[in-house]
């Protein structure tokens, strides 16, 4: 890996911040395809397979997350002494190949170790993000800057449901593997080649690029200030519901309402792009004009947004419409992003430029470790465990058992708001 490659000590022009940008939405859209695609499978893969819900969960969380998670925080070390766009042109590559491969597995134990492997590529995928995007936008733009990169999650996610269902229908959910990986790796030298290395620290006083602080020193910094961990558990408790209902609520169409696996990606897909696309841009928006002069907007926004989730989805999850459903769903989709650009600012203010893909990373370690290890199985293992009681039935009221967790996350938030004008690097 090389070292911090020179850059320019002067911003760049807006069209080629805006196709940085893009391009930065891009790699999160197929780090999402390539991550939830698993979600809509999972239908095809149990029956092949003989997978119960537990084993479903697993795949989709722990196996996923394990070395996602560790992974993340040594990495982020790296990019934050190297070249980000290297460490971002290699793990879209690994991740890539690795979805690509999971075409070939015959058994739970292969796919598992394979799903290992696509979160070993994806751990350097997100944390340098965030740091490039700092470094090419001023602080009064950064929460819209990152909740457009944060558009990636809706399209990815929609794009790996829609393109599983139907390569998945028209031919096998095999082949649904090994089209999207490789089309993620046609991207790699297109990525490689155009998207160049920003001078750190630029809209934060004069570059640092010489800087490299320790990993004990960003912990250091980070233990000062208590919003840093209230807005990274208050993630974390709405992840767990987040990944869960992404990756369980085709099967749930599926069992409850008897959709196909083409018609459920279509349906649930659509629902999780309009949704998805509105709540993540509003959230920026709002937190930005508010958090101009008060910087618990931050928090507070998205704290907001959580509180009302709760209602919507009680309605959706008990109602025997489909129409009724999938209408209703619109909405605690919205809410239930708008997180994203606010709190990823918020964080990328705590610390210094020379530290933010360390912190980055620190507080992507406890969002995944707890939101997609712990989430996506627990509801799989509640499902079956309720399976007895409600049958076909298990899996919607494990859903709706989950999205208290929402609650949860906007306690969490309403303290980190309280505390951000404070912690806020000045």
């Amino acid at each position: 890996m090389s070292q911090i490659q020179p850059a320019a000590t002067v911003p760049v022009s807006p069209a080629y911040r805006r196709y940085v940008l893009t391009a930065l939405v891009v790699v999160y859209a197929f780090n999402f395809i390539d991550r939830q695609i698993l979600g809509i499978l999972a239908v095809p893969i149990k029956a092949e397979l003989h997978l119960s819900d537990t084993r479903l969960g697993m795949m989709g969380g722990i196996a996923f997350a394990l070395f996602y998670t560790f992974l993340g925080i040594p990495v982020a070390r790296l990019a934050d002494r190297s070249s980000r766009t290297w460490i971002m042109t290699i793990a879209l590559g690994l991740w890539s190949a690795l979805t690509a491969a999971c075409g070939m597995a015959q058994n739970f134990t292969q796919l598992f170790l394979l799903r290992l492997g696509v979160g070993v590529g994806e751990a350097g995928g997100v944390a340098p993000a965030y740091s490039l995007i700092c470094d090419y936008y001023p602080p009064a733009e950064r929460a819209r800057a990152l909740s457009l990169y944060s558009f990636g999650i809706p399209i990815g996610s929609a794009l790996g449901l829609v393109a599983g269902g139907v390569l998945s229908t028209l031919i096998n959910w095999r082949a649904a593997f090994f089209l999207v990986g490789a089309a993620g790796l046609v991207l790699v030298p297109i990525f490689r080649l155009t998207v160049r290395e920003p001078a750190r620290g630029l809209f934060d006083g004069a570059p640092a690029n010489d800087t490299k602080p320790t990993l004990l020193a960003v912990g250091a910094v980070l233990f000062r200030k208590p919003s840093f961990w209230a807005l990274a558990l208050g993630a974390a408790s709405s992840s767990m519901m987040g990944y869960a209902a992404f990756f369980w609520f085709p099967s749930f169409f599926h069992r409850s309402f008897g959709l196909s696996v083409y018609n459920a990606s279509v349906d649930f897909g659509a629902i999780y792009l309009a949704g998805g696309l509105t709540g993540m841009w509003l959230g920026g928006v709002l937190a930005d004009r508010f958090g101009a002069s008060h910087k618990g907007a931050y928090a507070a926004v998205p704290a907001v947004a959580f509180a009302c989730v709760l209602p919507f989805f009680v309605v959706a999850l008990l109602s025997t419409s489909l129409p009724l459903t999938l209408g209703v769903l619109i909405v605690p989709v919205a809410l239930s992003l708008a997180w994203l650009g606010p709190v990823l600012a918020a964080v990328q203010h705590l610390v210094p430029a020379t530290m933010r893909t360390t912190a980055s990373a620190i507080f992507l370690f406890i969002n995944n470790l707890i939101g997609i290890g712990i989430g996506t199985f627990a509801i799989g293992a509640l499902s079956d465990a309720m399976q007895y009681r409600f049958g076909a039935e298990s899996l919607r009221y494990a859903i709706l058992a989950g999205s208290g967790f929402y609650l949860v996350a906007a306690a969490f938030l309403l303290f980190a708001a309280r505390r951000l004008e404070r912690d806020w690097e000045r």
